[in-house]
């Protein structure tokens, strides 16, 4: 596995924790441990982040928690596994965060779909973009939004990869929308990675849901 160098940038601790209390809650203890030793991360066995605000989880550990992912389960199995990971994180933290706790509010539920989906792409970019050093933006393009992330912690320092790689983006954002819509389904895809050599990651989000 290649060595990700420290990016200097940061996830809080907590958000760390609630990320590796995901994957072992699909994965195993066991599963957790071998992803950390093969990342490299040996130190955080048994011992997550602490569950505070602190800015201290270097974006470099989460990407090669990621790529330790695919190498260990294969692309495709990688690929669920993240998918995964990122609607069990939205579910556990980001639903109740910040903006999105407003959710629940009667006058959300009488809006209309659109805005519903809007507020919820802006509310997550905020987060992400106020709590850690990843910037986050959301654009709309008429028919379909671009979710847009820079500094982005999933992909830090893969440069070389043919194919996207932020499958757990990916599924924290079709989590997030499943939420704010009310239980529909949206196909995200991610259609531009740094991974790749892009200049940021983006996803297509359509505003209309799946039928």
């Amino acid at each position: 596995m290649n060595i990700i160098p420290a990016s200097g940038y940061y996830n809080s601790n907590r958000f760390a924790r609630i990320y590796l209390e995901s994957i072992q809650e699909i994965t195993g203890k066991h599963g957790l441990n071998s992803i950390l030793n093969y990342a490299g991360l040996t130190s955080l066995v048994d011992n997550l982040p602490p569950d505070n605000l602190e800015r201290a989880f270097d974006f470099a550990y989460f990407s090669s928690v990621n790529q330790a992912l695919v190498e260990i389960y294969g692309d495709r199995g990688g690929k669920g596994i993240s998918l995964r990971i990122g609607r069990t994180t939205f579910d556990d933290v980001l639903k109740n965060y910040g903006t999105l706790a407003g959710v629940g509010d009667k006058s959300f539920k009488v809006l209309p779909l659109q805005e519903k989906i809007k507020f919820g792409l802006e509310a997550m970019a905020a987060v992400f973009t106020e709590k850690s050093d990843q910037i986050s933006s959301l654009h709309d393009q008429g028919d379909h939004f671009i979710y847009r992330v820079e500094r982005c912690p999933i992909c830090w320092g893969r440069t070389e990869q043919d194919y996207p790689v932020c499958f757990y983006m990916v599924g924290l954002l079709q989590e997030g929308l499943h939420w704010v819509s009310g239980g529909k389904e949206f196909p995200v895809e991610e259609i531009s990675c740094i991974a790749m050599g892009e200049p940021a990651c983006e996803f297509q989000i359509p505003k209309k849901h799946l039928e």
